[in-house]
């Protein structure tokens, strides 16, 4: 923001000012919205091994950094020059290898790399360059040179982040960014999209692409979902991939789909257990091999990650003399590679003032600063160097300069890191005018990075006019013509779909029969009614926390009770619980971020805040469970109500659909079977027959129905047999066996499959139902009989049907691997450094 003499540079003088006029109050506010919008967005990003790091919210300040268009223009084509000078030593290095026999690159360098993977050795490279994506992480000095800080060559991410908060800081700032003239960002990913268009093997005009993620427990996975679904993208797992006759399939619930292109986000050795990592459970068995036949394209190609070997900066001015003819115009942070004697001499002679790489992931640490390390440290570190130095970089600590940070007081300095992001364009690279910037946790860290806590910033490049708008939402709807019907639909999504359906569902009835415990609880009346010990027991019985009230205890112990059901309603660690219930249907939700709309993620964001809402509750406040459980049946409703109301009927939606529905049967049954079956005495049935009602939500439609008191076969027509009622038995399973109906189905005979015929015959089953017979009491157990057999077949149906669904559509996949260890290198073998 300053320049050299301390004065604040043009480019920012607007800015400056309009903040100013703010108000400190009203930047708070702005701060605020900003932070409510990426927690109802969902912007998350995992920092691993934190206890809060999974699903964290995603860190953005209000105050982007600003790029005057005359210093972006220099930026721009220095990154161009460097995008082609590294998509030249790429194809170079896994093809005639001319630089290695010259000697311009040590061999050393590339073969002790675990990068560099000898299976991808004269592979194709589909596609206008063999580099598609390339990031670069550039810094600025306290004199305004701008110099690469590291290269991002095989999965680059951050592209994502920077477009949502582009969106979120032009809604906080809705005048600020209009007036800016500030380029936008779309042209960058159409630009993206023709160019992974363009890696497809087969002609076509919208080839079949797909974005490899390896899963929700990914840093960025936000990153990964949110891109798949602004590009229009398939997002897939390693597992929902499969090679058969020479291409890569996506399995499907309806069967395989050809896949053209792979835009991957998994690091290079992880894609293929065959060929490459053995240890690998997140790529496509026998990957390698067909992108060696050409018959996928996949974006960054297997191998790219010898790209992001530290020491090769040290050789990129030389490189590009070479092979291009010309001086780099961007430089690099100054780096040794300690593989050179005297460049390892520079290092060790100068290890506290470095910072010091290993030249590839896997070696105990990422980086140190020499100057952190105590004098032993420093001695273990200098002793690792001498053993093995080709494994090992030193970098100029940079004096970066910094750029303003929003917090409480006002505006702080803070270093700063701009990612900005390249795709390969058909005769050179489009640069994204931005990036994405970020800035130290603290103002006195050298470390900028999101794992280490950093904040983001929106980055704009400033307009000499007012830019065109471009979307890309025009574009895909002129390229799909044809409406999307979910074909396309992998059977984990359907297995996460359909898990979804029954843990909300299992939360919200629980929920109900807690809440109504904890009413008997706080009037009193449990102490009086013999009838709570059967509610009680319920809850355990629902729940299938046991032994829970099913132990011994004393009614009047009212400690006790209150132990258990405050374990029950929040120990995250009870198999059972509520929390723990609610957790696994937002680890399900987050598996399917990509499939479920913005306003069903704000729900989710609820029920998230909901969980830690009822594990602060304590033993002295247990009463105040009551409102928090009134919060969660409201969630779960609006989450079932817009994925009623809003959702597609296609076949994820009949999963999560079935899911609800087999759920709601089968806590419905084992109400009735801990409500109904044993009668002590007509005050105590008639007390659980109106819990019943009010669990189950149909306490007023009873009442309209029948206006005298509660009647057992009447109450059974309405919760067992009728089907008009949503709460119903019956009603569940007629949708359920609708439900099944309409899933895709791969017959090779005329018959009913075993699933369809369980379907057909548990519905019928309870068709069939005759209540006055069920609601028939022997004289001498005090027990109804028929009820209790009735109900034992259904909880054994219902359990079976879900197995058959599961063994139906969601088989998981056995991985094949290496029957035999593949050598990193013939020559070096880094992966014995400890």
């Amino acid at each position: 923001m300053c320049a050299a003499d301390g004065g604040i540079r043009s480019h920012w003088h607007y800015l400056m000012r309009a903040l100013n006029d703010m108000g400190g109050m009203e930047l708070q506010r702005r701060r605020e919205e900003a932070w409510r919008l990426i927690s109802e967005n969902d912007v998350t990003y995992n920092i691993y091994g934190d206890p809060g790091g999974m699903g964290r919210p995603w860190k953005l300040d209000l105050v982007p950094l600003l790029i005057e268009s005359e210093e972006w223009r220099t930026i721009e084509a220095g990154l161009m020059q460097r995008a082609e000078l590294l998509n030249l030593v790429l194809s170079d290095l896994y093809g005639p290898r001319e630089l290695l026999r010259k000697g311009a690159i040590p061999a050393e360098l590339i073969y002790s790399h675990k990068g560099y993977l000898h299976p991808c050795f004269n592979m194709p490279m589909p596609g206008s360059r063999a580099l598609t994506f390339y990031a670069a992480d550039l810094v600025r000095d306290t004199h305004g040179q701008i110099s690469v800080l590291s290269d991002r060559a095989q999965a680059p991410s951050g592209a994502g982040y920077a477009l949502e908060n582009r969106l979120v800081i032009s809604r906080v700032l809705p005048s600020l960014f209009r007036d800016s003239h500030t380029h936008r960002l779309a042209n960058f990913f159409r630009k993206s999209r023709h160019a992974l268009n363009g890696m497809s093997p087969r002609d076509s005009d919208e080839p079949n692409i797909v974005l490899m993620s390896p899963g929700p427990a990914n840093e960025a996975y936000f990153e990964h979902a949110y891109l798949a679904n602004y590009l229009g993208y398939t997002l897939v797992e390693g597992g929902d991939l499969t090679v058969r006759d020479g291409k890569v399939w996506l399995t499907t619930l309806e069967g395989l789909r050809p896949v053209d292109v792979i835009l991957r986000r998994l690091d290079d050795s992880y894609c293929d257990p065959v060929e490459l990592r053995d240890d690998s459970y997140l790529g496509v068995p026998g990957l390698t091999n067909i992108a060696r036949t050409g018959n996928v394209g996949i974006a960054n190609p297997l191998g790219s990650g010898v790209l992001e070997n530290p020491a090769l900066l040290s050789l990129l001015p030389k490189l590009s003399k070479l092979l291009l003819g010309e001086e780099l115009r961007v430089p690099s942070v100054p780096v040794w590679w300690c593989g050179n004697p005297a460049e390892r001499d520079h290092v060790l002679a100068n290890l506290q003032r470095m910072v010091i790489k290993p030249i590839h992931p896997g070696l105990g640490f990422r980086f140190t600063f020499g100057s952190q390390l105590s004098q032993s440290e420093l001695e273990q570190l200098r002793h690792r160097i001498i053993a093995k130095p080709y494994l090992y970089a030193g970098q100029e600590i940079l004096s970066m300069s910094t750029v303003p940070v929003l917090v409480e007081d006002g505006l702080q300095p803070r270093h700063t890191v701009l990612r900005s992001f390249l795709v390969a364009d058909q005769h050179d690279y489009m640069v994204m005018p931005g990036g994405l910037t970020r800035v130290s946790s603290e103002g006195d860290k050298l470390v900028v990075s999101n794992q280490a806590g950093g904040i983001s910033k929106d980055t704009w490049v400033l307009a000499t006019e007012p830019e065109k708008f471009v979307s890309l939402l025009s574009e895909r709807r002129q390229a799909r013509l044809a409406p999307d019907k979910g074909g396309e639909v992998p059977g984990r999504v359907a297995d996460n779909m359909y898990w979804v359906g029954r843990y909300a569902e299992r939360a919200e009835f629980n929920s109900r029969v807690l809440r109504l415990t904890l009413q008997f609880l706080e009037t009193g009346e449990g102490q009086e009614i013999s009838a709570f010990r059967r509610l009680l027991f319920a809850v355990t019985h629902l729940t299938t926390t046991y032994p829970g009230f099913t132990a011994p205890y004393t009614l009047g112990d009212f400690s006790t009770v209150e132990t258990e059901l405050l374990a029950v309603i929040s120990d995250g660690m009870k198999n059972g619980s509520l929390v723990q219930t609610l957790n696994a249907l937002l680890r399900s939700a987050r598996s399917l971020r990509d499939r479920l709309s913005s306003d069903t993620w704000r729900i989710i964001n609820v029920i998230d805040k909901e969980v830690h809402s009822l594990r602060a509750i304590t033993p002295e406040r247990l009463i105040d469970a009551l409102d928090e459980l009134d919060n969660v049946v409201t969630a779960l409703t609006a989450f079932s109500g817009l994925t009623l109301e809003n959702m597609n009927r296609g076949p994820s939606w009949y999963f999560l659909d079935t899911g609800r529905r087999i759920e709601r049967a089968l806590q419905i049954t084992r109400l009735l079977q801990s409500t109904h079956i044993h009668v002590a005495d007509e005050e105590e049935q008639i007390l659980l027959s109106d819990s019943m009602l009010t669990i189950v939500d149909s306490l007023m439609t009873y009442r309209r129905r029948f206006r005298y008191g509660i009647k057992i076969p009447e109450l059974f027509e309405l919760v067992i047999y009728d089907e008009d009622n949503p709460r119903s038995l019956a009603y569940q399973l007629t949708a359920m066996e609708q439900h099944i109906g309409r899933l895709p189905h791969q017959r090779d005979t005329g018959s009913r499959s075993e699933l369809e015929r369980l379907g057909l015959e548990t519905a019928t089953l309870v068709r069939l139902a005759d209540v006055h017979r069920l609601a028939q009491l022997n004289d001498v157990s005090n027990r109804r009989e028929t009820l209790e057999t009735f109900l034992n077949v259904l909880n054994t149906r219902l359990p079976a049907l879900s197995d058959a669904l599961t063994a139906t559509y969601f088989r998981v996949a056995e991985t094949p691997h290496q029957l035999v260890q593949l050598r990193s290198s013939p020559h070096f073998s880094p992966d014995d450094d400890t």
